[in-house]
């Protein structure tokens, strides 16, 4: 290690202009054989190893500005320390190394903890305690870090405290304020480590590597990697650095520390929202509550195991002829499980690409074949630790089971724990868009446990988990929020309506974290709920829909549901107004979307059960037919068996709304139409001019249109605030969806005669895109499909009519 010459330094800076400038300061010496003190602080405006080194031969302002820093004058005080406490070596983390070597860097951080070990006195220097006292209660000026003084949640200065014999704390003036040994009681309740670990160090003492990594849990580091890295020394692991590697870090130290015990309590952390994955740790915070979980010797553990039987089967029944036979089967599992803790396998961890392989003894789930609860060898204020499992292939994942109903006692089982996996694998993504929501003033306000990325909620695949987006509209003083969920094998989606609005300065997350827990709650019945109508149905292509009255309000949340393709999903979340005909969630509504399948309507609305098809601007659609009504473009209303009851005109709308339709933003925009891509025509139509022929695949028919045109509406959000507000409103009773429909024309035969002269011009459909580079057509059809198939979705619909 290269250490400051105290001397050196400090006649250097007495007489700076007399120095010779050739006169080393940091020499390289042994740690185990030099009597040297050592330096813990908080960095600030530091002096580096360059600096530090090359002082002399610096511009006289160069150098007259590192001398000004705060880092060298605590330099130059710590050896005033060391000279005055009759040591002639000093180490400085700042200046001692050269970080331009990534060797020595790695060897340092490598060693540091030996460093301070052998260290004869460590001064902790406390750069914002002002007062010439030790601080002993918490106090407001210290908000940043909790109420102490910074060094003591920094990551690095738990082993600086941990590791030397001797601590003596100076504040900011360098004035001596205690010592290790004396203020052993105090430092004890500020950082949760034990006064005997602080007196007399971590060995002889046998602490769980629970305990120690929850010294750390809330300590923080400017590099995230440095969470794991300055833990090294405490647990008597080396391992590269790798900066730039981020959390896996941390799970390199895990594994590391796995390599050379066999301590089960690695396994005992305790996340603070339910996840599911590696069996390892993402950070130390995840052992925040771990600080009283303590190692098991073998024979408690088999003791804790047999009192667990004890209390899954019952008491001895007595003396009974079934009594003693209970007592032979409970003496024989004792027997073979006292033969499983005293096995080599039971002592050792076996890392390999199949995950860490160890023996446990596992309670099997009643409910789920999948899932076991297993137990560990250590103990958390008397009980002994078990952690969830979730079988994924061979392997075996963390996961979280709020109740498992055991099916047998623990039987002990060779298991592969995950520690690194695909997360493509293990994970099922639900793509939001809410934009719809965004134009009634419906913002999303915060998502919890997690942030979405790019507005996509990733799930864990293995077993239960759960995102809640919160929305609120503050005008209208009202919110409401969507859970997306994941339930043994199931996606699930649900949507609750809050009562009373924020009042302002309150925390998104407390609404988020309440509605959390009452969808955690019942996500097996939403699940089951959404699972039914899954399986009922045979069309990928199916749509779910749930709906939620808002209290107090005329809003309610409409739901969409795109049933997943390769394990995803598609969730689009629209606000309508509602007459108050429902209280709380309804019963979920399926809706089907046939091909085209990203033909979206109006209020998220879906086309369904379309009998011809037609090309589009040389795209195909689907349309139905019509005839025997005098239906004006832009009509909508009631549909049933085949006729459409008016309730309005979306153009006559738009104009009471003093929007000119000759503006660009409004103006409909005709679209080309031309025969089915599927049909062969006779030779005798395969000429005339301004006729469109489409086909219905069963029965087999043609259907002549005579000069038709397709009217769109441009994509923007003028006309989609229009159709979900001014729509909305007009069709709010109305429950059920349609097929998209075209009125008809003659229906002719394939074989040879003239197309007839009383077709009707027709507007062909077309419908909103939700992709934002695509123009967004208006079509025929607007509603939603409230049956439980598709003959109850064509008895009633709201229809939305295009002809000219």
């Amino acid at each position: 290690m290269k250490l400051l010459d105290v001397e050196a330094v400090l006649n250097r800076e007495t007489d700076i202009q007399k120095t010779d400038p050739e006169r080393e300061v940091l020499k390289e010496l042994n740690d185990e054989d030099t009597r040297y003190a050592i330096l813990s602080h908080r960095w600030g405006a530091e002096v580096g190893y360059e600096e530090m080194t090359g002082l002399m031969k610096m511009e006289g302002r160069k150098r007259d500005e590192v001398r000004q820093r705060a880092g060298y004058q605590k330099i130059i005080e710590s050896c005033k320390q060391a000279k005055k406490g009759g040591y002639e070596w000093l180490w400085i983390d700042t200046c001692c190394i050269d970080k331009r070597s990534s060797a020595e860097l790695s060897e340092a951080i490598n060693s540091m903890y030996r460093w301070y070990q052998n260290a004869q006195v460590c001064y902790a220097y406390l750069n914002d305690v002002e007062e010439s006292t030790f601080p002993t209660e918490q106090d407001n000026k210290f908000d940043k870090s909790n109420g102490w003084p910074e060094w003591f949640v920094r990551g690095w200065t738990l082993q600086e405290l941990i590791a030397p014999k001797e601590v003596e704390f100076f504040n900011k003036d360098w004035v001596h304020i205690g010592d290790k040994w004396r203020l052993a009681p105090e430092l004890e309740r500020i950082t949760g480590i034990s006064r005997h670990v602080l007196t007399d160090g971590l060995s002889g003492i046998g602490l769980s590597v629970a305990q120690i990594m929850s010294w750390a849990a809330d300590r923080k580091t400017t590099r995230v990697e440095d969470r794991a890295y300055s833990l090294m020394g405490l647990f008597g692991v080396n391992m590269p650095m790798l900066y730039g590697e981020g959390k896996k870090a941390f799970q390199r130290l895990q594994l590391e520390i796995i390599h050379i015990s066999n301590d089960h309590s690695i396994f005992a952390w305790k996340p603070q929202m339910p996840r599911t994955g590696s069996v390892l740790a993402e950070d130390p915070g995840d052992f925040q509550d771990c600080d009283y979980i303590a190692r098991e010797g073998s024979d408690e553990f088999i003791i804790g195991l047999g009192f667990e039987c004890i209390r899954l089967e019952g008491p001895d029944p007595g003396s009974s002829h079934t009594g003693v036979d209970s007592r032979a089967r409970h003496q024989h599992r004792l027997a073979a499980m006292r033969d499983a803790v005293n096995s080599r396998q039971f002592h050792t961890f076996t890392v390999n690409s199949a995950g860490i392989q160890v023996l446990l003894p596992v309670v099997p789930s009643r409910d789920s074949p999948s899932h076991f609860r297993a137990v560990l060898a250590c103990r958390d204020s008397g009980d002994l630790v078990t952690i969830d499992l979730v079988s994924s292939g061979h392997s075996f994942a963390r996961t979280a089971i709020d109740s498992l109903l055991p099916a047998t006692c623990p039987e002990f089982k060779t298991l592969h724990l995950i520690h690194c996996q695909d997360t493509n694998e293990t994970r099922r993504e639900f793509t939001l868009e809410d934009k719809l929501a965004s134009y009634h003033g419906f913002t999303r306000r915060s998502t919890y446990p997690r942030e979405l990325t790019d507005s996509t909620a990733a799930l864990s695949s293995l077993a239960d988990d759960l995102v809640v987006i919160v929305y609120a509209n503050d005008n209208a003083k009202s919110h409401f929020a969507v859970g997306l969920g994941y339930y043994l094998g199931q996606m699930w989606v649900h949507v609750v309506g809050y009562g009373r609005s924020p009042i302002q300065g309150d925390d998104w997350t407390d609404f988020g974290k309440t509605a959390y827990q009452l969808l955690w709650k019942d996500r097996a019945k939403h699940a089951q709920s959404m699972s039914e109508h899954r399986y009922s149905l045979v069309n990928r292509n199916d749509h779910f829909i749930k709906h939620a009255q808002l209290p107090r309000s005329i809003w309610a949340a409409s739901i969409v549901w795109g049933r997943w393709e390769a394990g995803n999903s598609n969730i689009m979340v629209d606000i309508v107004q509602c007459p108050g005909c429902c209280d709380g969630p309804c019963a979920l509504t399926i809706i089907s979307n046939d091909p085209p399948g990203d033909l979206v309507m109006p209020e998220l609305m879906k086309t369904v059960s379309c009998s011809h098809s037609v090309i589009l601007d040389g795209r195909e659609v689907l349309v139905d037919e019509c005839s025997g009504q005098r239906i004006a473009l832009g009509d909508y209303g009631s549909y049933r068996d085949g006729n459409l009851i008016r309730m309005g005109n979306i153009f006559e709308d738009m104009r009471t709304l003093g929007i000119d339709l000759e503006d660009p933003a409004y103006r409909p925009v005709v679209s080309r139409v031309s025969s089915s891509e599927f049909l062969t025509l006779p030779d005798h139509m395969k000429n005339v001019n301004d006729l469109a022929v489409i086909r219905q695949s069963s029965p087999m028919t043609l259907l002549a249109l005579h000069q038709p045109k397709a009217i769109s509406l441009l994509a923007n959000e003028h006309v989609v605030l229009l159709l979900n507000s001014v729509l909305s409103t007009r069709l709010a009773g109305i429950n059920k969806g349609t097929p998209t429909t075209i009125n008809r024309g003659t229906t002719p035969s394939t074989d040879r005669q003239s197309p007839s002269t009383s077709v009707v011009h027709t507007a062909a459909a077309s419908v909103l895109q939700q992709t934002p580079t695509r123009k967004r057509k208006l079509s025929e059809s607007y509603g939603t499909d409230a049956g439980a198939d598709d003959e109850a979705a064509n008895t009633d619909t709201r229809k939305l009519r295009l002809q000219v």
